[in-house]
């Protein structure tokens, strides 16, 4: 991750930083991105230290660590198995992590507040690419909506608290992430996660198919989450507006187109079998990334085959270590 931005290292020296789910997918690329910064303090507790959906343990976690500046990443997140699966919880745990998080952090006169929302917030039907002044132009897709529309409130509380308290709080909109280290559970993982094990894991058996949900004709937007933490540590330096900002790749690709190249990657020969009983989620995904570039610099810099093939890579090699029970659901979120 390229590091060397304009008062990037002056701006981290003296904060005390935060990152809520520090030690997820994307937070522990942002613990290494604010190392790299030159940032001397960075807390990333784990939720057995704090639980962020308990009032009392979020007034504990702003005592003990007296942050600056705090990145909320921390979120209860899945594929569409693990939305439909788990509705009430993902709407109640996002919405009380953040909600709770940041009335406590203007209580505490935390400096700034950087609040990280979804792609599922968007309304099902948004004209492409996504423009954050659609955002609310009608209901999220019905199988993200409880989550879509949790990490939606951390923009109405972001804008209302710097209305009428003046507290520094920016929204900031990723697509889909992917990456080394993502999550490659069956039972949660997203659709890049789930095809590399699926497509690998067939290889290693000498499958003569996998199945694939829905028809594949949805599109979706991916952002490498180096990429992603970068995107966000600049705004953290350089945004502090009400307005929110998509952070995105703004190459757009169909699950078909994906499958497809996945399994080349992978080395798997076999069949693509869809099974059009199960949901396809959101038609169409793809970004406007104008705001982010126009206002803080940010232009992601992976290319997809490329940012696959690390992926890839990085799974093979350890994909020992992620095995896990149950069956693996294909989660195009």
């Amino acid at each position: 991750m390229n590091s060397k931005h304009s008062n990037g290292h002056n701006f981290w020296q003296d904060k005390r930083v935060w990152v809520t789910g520090g030690g997820g997918f994307l937070g522990a690329f942002l613990v290494e991105g604010l190392k790299q910064r030159g940032a001397r303090e960075v807390f990333a507790p784990r939720s057995r230290e704090y639980d962020l959906r308990e009032i009392g343990d979020v007034r504990r976690a702003l005592r003990d660590l007296n942050p600056n500046l705090i990145i909320h990443a921390a979120a209860r997140v899945g594929g569409i198995g693990a939305n439909r699966e788990h509705p009430a919880e993902f709407f109640y745990d996002n919405l009380m992590m953040g909600a709770q998080l940041m009335h406590e952090a203007y209580k505490s006169n935390v400096e700034k507040f950087v609040a990280l929302g979804t792609v599922c917030a968007y309304p099902k039907f948004t004209p492409v690419p996504f423009h954050e002044d659609d955002l609310w132009n009608g209901y999220p897709e019905e199988t993200n909506a409880p989550y879509g529309l949790a990490k939606k409130m951390l923009l109405v509380q972001s804008q209302t608290y710097r209305e009428q308290y003046g507290f520094n709080a920016i929204y900031l909109l990723p697509v889909n992430l992917y990456g080394p280290r993502d999550n490659f559970d069956p039972a949660s993982s997203h659709v890049i996660p789930a095809l590399i094990r699926k497509c690998v894991e067939a290889k290693e058996r000498g499958d003569d198919s996998i199945v694939v949900w829905g028809d594949g004709s949805p599109t979706r937007e991916f952002l490498f989450v180096q990429d992603a933490a970068e995107g966000i540590l600049l705004a953290a330096e350089k945004y502090n507006d009400p307005a929110p900002v998509n952070l995105g790749s703004a190459y757009e690709i169909s699950i078909k187109d994906l499958v497809e190249l996945i399994a080349r990657l992978t080395g798997f020969e076999g069949k693509l079998v869809w099974d059009k009983t199960k949901p396809n989620g959101q038609p169409r995904r793809k970004l406007d990334t104008t705001r982010a570039k126009n206002e803080f610099g940010f232009v992601s810099q992976t290319p997809f085959e490329q940012g696959l093939r690390e992926t890839i890579d990085w799974y093979v090699a350890n994909h020992g270590a992620q095995r896990a029970n149950g069956k693996l659901q294909m989660a195009i979120r």
